[in-house]
């Protein structure tokens, strides 16, 4: 589960990081009454789950206010990467020397939490892997052995910081964001742009965490943060239905038995020369509602050109999957075609009732490249 910036800088602040003094506000007038709390210049920031919000114009400063009122009427309701701007957060402006990113994260890879630290803050961390990977010190830590202050010095040392009393903060801001990655079961700490003011002192200046969804039994203070309008409509109506959905930006409506098929066959439909509308795994069966479920949340995303229906039949026999689909379109209108392919246990029987069923939109194929291309050609 993602959380926005100022739910972020509020574990931040409870593990005893250094962060700006804000309000959160959903109104313009709201705004202006933040800002007259706070006083002075303040900065009306966006709040979205999604980054790039600078670029977007979702993040002004206003002196006054009138003009933090101004800007949050600008930024309501703007759309940035998708996300609806239903939030703001108002921060009291800082006076900024210089500029750092520290993050904490785990690598799967490694099976271990990688830290990552630069003095190339303020720009999209892969920017700078891409453009000065030198400048990126990465670091990481044993679970099992935890963090220690020396962790902290080797990070800003490879980052080359002279200061003694900056490396000192930037060893106790790392203790802290461990804290808050391994108590909050998190996958991801990001501090960008983590700042030196004018006074010497590190502020963290954003906040972007992301925590386990695995674990939020575990947090229910954390779990009640989660936001239903953060996550697109189809994605809400199949948790609703029990479906796992996750939407993406292609024509190609996606329908697998199993999260491996279902990777696979966003690969071989983008070979074909598509692009994935969805991920949709129906999980290990192939009963009549949970197709209807399925096809009805796929269905409703305008996107969808073509669906292409992914079946391998281990324990789940194809013919039983088969007659799931033709119950589930007795019950439902679909007015796109339909590719299916089917292999494994029964197969060929799952064809023959397919084919016997003589719907005109509803199409087998007998191998998964045949049956991505042909899904395809009719979103084309």
């Amino acid at each position: 589960m993602d959380l926005y910036e100022y739910q972020g800088k509020e574990l931040f602040r409870r593990y005893g990081l250094p962060t700006g003094e804000g309000r959160l506000a959903q109104t313009p007038a709201e705004a202006r009454t933040a800002t007259e709390e706070l006083g002075g210049t303040v900065v009306v920031k966006a709040q979205v789950l999604a980054g790039g919000r600078g670029k977007a114009g979702g993040i002004k400063v206003a002196s006054s206010p009138a003009e933090a009122e101004a800007n949050a009427a600008a930024i309501l309701g703007m759309e940035i990467k998708g996300h609806v701007v239903r939030r703001l957060w108002i921060e009291r402006a800082s006076e900024i020397a210089r500029e750092y990113y520290l993050s904490i994260t785990l690598d799967r890879g490694a099976k271990k939490p990688l830290f990552m630290f630069t003095t190339e803050g303020g720009v999209e961390i892969e920017e700078v892997a891409a453009r000065k990977p030198e400048a990126l010190v990465r670091l990481h830590l044993d679970p099992l052995e935890g963090f220690h202050l020396w962790h902290g010095r080797t990070l800003s040392f490879g980052a080359g910081i002279a200061d003694a009393n900056e490396r000192r903060q930037i060893e106790h801001v790392c203790e802290r964001l461990y804290a808050v990655f391994t108590a909050c079961d998190a996958t991801l700490c990001e501090i960008n742009p983590l700042v030196v003011t004018e006074a010497g002192e590190l502020l963290a200046l954003d906040a972007k965490v992301s925590v386990d969804d695995n674990a939020l039994f575990r947090h229910e203070d954390i779990a009640a943060m989660h936001d239903p309008e953060s996550v697109p409509v189809e994605e809400r109506a199949a948790r609703e239905k029990g479906v796992t959905y996750v939407k993406l930006d292609g024509e190609i409506g996606i329908l697998g038995n199993g999260a491996g098929l279902v990777m696979s066959t966003l690969d071989l439909v983008a070979l074909a020369g598509g692009k994935p509308a969805n991920f949709c795994d129906l999980g290990g069966g192939g009963g009549a509602q949970g197709v209807v479920d399925a096809l009805e949340v796929i269905s409703a995303d305008p996107q969808v050109k073509a669906i292409f229906f992914n079946v391998f039949g281990g324990i789940t026999r194809c013919d039983e999957v088969a007659r799931g689909i033709l119950q589930a379109l007795e019950q439902i209108q679909i007015a796109r075609p339909i590719v299916v392919r089917f292999d494994g246990t029964n197969a060929e029987e799952g064809r023959r009732l397919l084919a016997e069923a003589a719907l005109p939109y509803l199409h087998a194929a007998p191998t998964m490249l045949e049956a991505a291309r042909k899904a395809v050609e009719l979103a084309g």
